[in-house]
């Protein structure tokens, strides 16, 4: 795991980020441990787990400190997009280090923090109508379904209202990306979906846990778990993005000669 932490990075480049906290309870420890994650992916469309760390919390400082570690091992090109929760921490951090890296909020985080703001007889129907603004083909049609959501529901649950409209336009950005993109984007979900199985590992084990053996076998669970990562779809697109084309509603803006 050291001399993965200071493999030279110099040579390489990530057009996407995802970043997440995941919290496990160590079994020497009385609090729970957060372990930051930053999985990318490169110029051919292949993810790979790029950093990860024990940090306080979510704090700005310790995001900071693992993305500032990445530009010093070569990282120097911002990503173009990165996609995580709503903690302040990481965007705060991410602006820093990168400040040209467009944001995007996971809408897995996001539904479940709206429907936790809503009666549970109403969650099931409040969920299709959030499904109906990120499956929407324009961002067009995202936003008119954003406004019934919010008419639908601000009256009486302002509470998952506010939560929603806060981060309307960063939960729309995919849209100027290419839509064979847009099912990586919404979500952290390779994230998410890795870290399942390690959570599973890590409260079943029996031997395990200082802080430092905990970030080590989950750095070891992640090795194999990378291995079946697939590569993004419509990966050619991202030779285009390089050029600096731009992308509206998921399809190529062509520009019109003078």
């Amino acid at each position: 795991m050291k001399r993965w932490e200071k493999r030279d990075l110099s040579a390489r480049r990530y057009l996407y980020f995802w970043a997440d906290g995941i919290y496990i309870r160590p079994r020497m420890e009385h609090d729970k441990q957060c372990i930051l994650v930053i999985i990318g992916a490169d110029q051919w469309g292949r993810k790979e787990l790029l950093a990860i760390d024990d940090g306080y919390r979510e704090s700005a400082q310790s995001w900071r400190e693992l993305l500032l570690e990445l530009k010093r091992r070569g990282l120097t090109m911002a990503p173009e997009l990165a996609t995580g929760d709503g903690a302040l921490g990481f965007w705060k951090a991410l602006r820093e280090a990168y400040g040209k890296t467009r944001e995007q909020r996971c809408w897995l985080h996001k539904t479940g923090n709206v429907l936790n703001k809503l009666p549970k007889s109403l969650q099931s129907k409040a969920k299709t109508h959030l499904q109906d603004i990120w499956m929407a083909e324009t961002r067009d049609q995202a936003e008119k379904a954003f406004d019934f959501f919010l008419k639908a529901y601000g009256a009486k649950y302002d509470k998952a209202a506010v939560c929603l409209e806060k981060d309307r336009q960063v939960l729309l950005t995919f849209y100027d990306s290419p839509a064979e993109h847009w099912k990586h984007l919404r979500t952290t979900n390779p994230i998410e979906s890795t870290f399942a199985t390690v959570r599973l590992r890590t409260t079943k084990t029996k031997g395990c846990l200082s802080r430092a053996t905990a970030l080590t076998m989950v750095f070891k669970l992640c090795q194999p778990a990378a291995k079946k990562w697939r590569r993004l779809d419509g990966s050619h697109r991202l030779n285009e993005i390089i050029d600096g084309v731009k992308f509206k509603d998921g399809e190529k803006l062509i520009e019109r000669a003078a």
